[in-house]
């Protein structure tokens, strides 16, 4: 299978598997990326079956909307039974590190809300320990040079993504050469650097279901 195909399997796999747990006043959390909008395409199958869902980004939304899926702001609802999201890494604790299309700050704020959090992706996303795929951090513009150099002392390499701006008016920095055995530990300490919005690490609220599209099927994996 293609790696389109395998996110293809794990869209359909999430609808799946939240279907039976949908009522007609629920609340769907979606995420943002290429993973996400498969789950999309194939949750508006079932649009009749819930309420509508809460979006990650600007362009989730617009995907949403022109499914015919009604789009809600957070503060206007009481509860979020589920979050589905992609990932662009996962360890097996499943902590994740997300923030490729530059949305984490607005994912994790979704992820934080719902009662259950569902990561897809597929089998090349999870590894033994993460940092292979540069960790994003979102920063407040005036601060991006103090918080690189802060992120130095940290170990990393932070490189400007240039060209880009989140939903949120501020940049990314893209962070190489980290080895991260305590992701916890590190998600903390660098949002505790002044400037930082957020770091792309899902690890204080990390994943509840992983599920992985491999050549065999779809796979669950529990943390």
């Amino acid at each position: 299978m293609t790696q389109d195909e395998l996110k293809q399997a794990v869209a359909r796999a999430a609808v799946e598997y939240i279907q039976p747990k949908l009522e007609l006043n629920s609340v769907v959390g979606v995420g943002t990326g290429s993973t996400a909008n498969h789950f999309i395409d194939q949750l508006a199958l079932i649009k009749h079956q819930f309420d509508g869902a809460v979006a990650s980004s600007d362009a989730t939304a617009d995907r949403l909307r022109d499914h015919g899926i009604p789009v809600y702001d957070l503060n206007s609802i009481d509860s979020l039974s589920v979050y589905i999201d992609g990932a662009d890494e996962s360890d097996h604790r499943l902590c994740l590190i997300k923030g490729g299309g530059a949305a984490l700050t607005r994912e994790k704020i979704v992820a934080a809300c719902a009662d259950e959090f569902i990561c897809i992706a597929d089998e090349s996303k999870l590894v033994d320990v993460m940092g292979v795929f540069p960790l994003p951090v979102e920063v407040i513009p005036m601060a991006r040079s103090y918080v690189a150099r802060e992120l130095v002392k940290l170990g990393g390499s932070p490189e400007y993504r240039q060209g880009v701006v989140t939903d949120n008016g501020n940049h990314i920095l893209d962070v190489h050469g980290l080895s991260i055995t305590d992701p916890v530990d590190l998600e903390k300490r660098i949002n505790g650097i002044v400037g930082v919005v957020t770091n792309g690490l899902f690890a204080a609220r990390s994943a509840d279901i992983l599920l992985l599209g491999t050549a065999e099927g779809v796979k669950q994996l529990q943390a």
